[in-house]
């Protein structure tokens, strides 16, 4: 059945949240926020300002709450979307379980490898939706939220059979967004893992754009290879891509490992070039925020699933080990900055 105003809780009200939650409010769903204060205050008192190419529109005050228990105690919700970094989905997860309220299905719109196992091992696979979205977002002040390109697809699978994966499309749906909804969850969300692996962990270690790594012939030939790296694990676990937001991921599938590491440089040059270019990715802006990385279940994933299956992977190895030294404080990031040769070097 379908909800007619669906009550949303957002858990995690950054860009992806306040985005999500802008959408949904104008839509005409009764949107809940839990973030830090900054945001909720903002978002009380003005609303939330959605900035996107096409202009500028401007939500009534939401309701806001400071944690996933005080929203939880102060109403009932269809939905909850959880939108936190992954290693913020263990504490978000301890906070609802303290809750004496009942918590709603969750939809995961987070990026990364392990978040929808975490949360139906807490709730049970049919309170779980994984879900993917592929829109650059950025927020220049608190209660704003600016998308860069009008590009507004989602993709939804259910974790269980009887996960609302159907109402939360439709609500994602009246909201603009293009939403398909697909049966296996692990392809969707290793899917979305091809789409954030290129041009991320390298971005963050050598401090450089995305358009720089893909304009040297070495650290781009470490893109393709660890993009390779990805098929092969996720063809040893038998997930299959799907083509998800545009990219044909499903037809690349059984040619992506075959092919020269420079000619497969070069294609990802382009798509990563027209998506991002100049725009730091997640991992960078992490490492210069001196906040936790979420490389682990970005580029660890691939390697832990790698060691699980036999599959090789030096390259997401040593983004993930390197990256995590950075952000833990045991490398130094200024012996990185802009060494790509030291990269290189380093990978093998």
């Amino acid at each position: 059945m379908a909800w007619a105003e669906p009550r949303i809780l957002i858990i995690g009200a950054g860009a992806v949240g306040s985005w999500v939650g802008a959408r949904l409010a104008l839509s005409g769903a009764r949107v809940t926020l839990v973030g830090r204060r900054p945001v909720v205050e903002a978002a009380r008192s003005a609303g939330l300002r959605l900035v996107e190419p096409a202009g500028e529109r401007r939500t009534g005050p939401l309701a806001g709450f400071l944690s996933p228990g005080a929203a939880l105690a102060a109403a009932t919700y269809d939905l909850a979307i959880l939108t936190v970094k992954a290693y913020d989905t263990a504490g978000a997860l301890a906070e609802l379980g303290a809750s004496r309220a009942t918590c709603p299905p969750i939809l995961s719109l987070q990026n990364g490898i392990g978040n929808e196992e975490a949360i139906a091992e807490k709730l049970g696979p049919d309170a779980v939706i994984a879900g993917a979205i592929e829109t650059p977002l950025t927020v220049p002040e608190p209660g704003a939220v600016v998308a860069h390109r009008a590009r507004y697809r989602a993709g939804l699978a259910p974790v269980g059979g009887g996960a609302p994966a159907a109402e939360a499309a439709a609500a994602l749906r009246r909201a603009g967004l293009q939403t398909d909804v697909y049966e296996d969850y692990r392809r969707l969300k290793w899917s979305k893992l091809l789409l954030n692996l290129p041009a991320n962990a390298a971005c963050a270690i050598l401090d450089w754009t995305p358009a720089q790594i893909m304009a040297d012939s070495e650290t781009a030939a470490l893109e393709a290879r660890a993009w390779q790296e990805a098929f092969r694990v996720m063809a040893a676990q038998s997930i299959a891509p799907v083509s998800l937001a545009g990219y044909p991921l499903a037809a690349l599938a059984p040619v992506v490992t075959r092919l020269p590491v420079s000619l497969l440089a070069r294609g990802l040059r382009r798509t990563v070039a027209g998506g991002r270019g100049s725009k730091m990715p997640s991992l960078r802006e992490g490492l210069a925020a001196g906040k936790r990385s979420e490389v682990a279940w970005l580029n660890g994933a691939v390697a832990a699933a790698g060691a699980a299956t036999g599959i090789r992977t030096p390259v997401n190895h040593a983004y993930t080990d390197l990256l995590s030294a950075l952000a833990q404080g045991r490398e130094e990031w200024s012996a990185w900055r802009d060494q790509p040769r030291r990269l290189t070097k380093f990978i093998g």
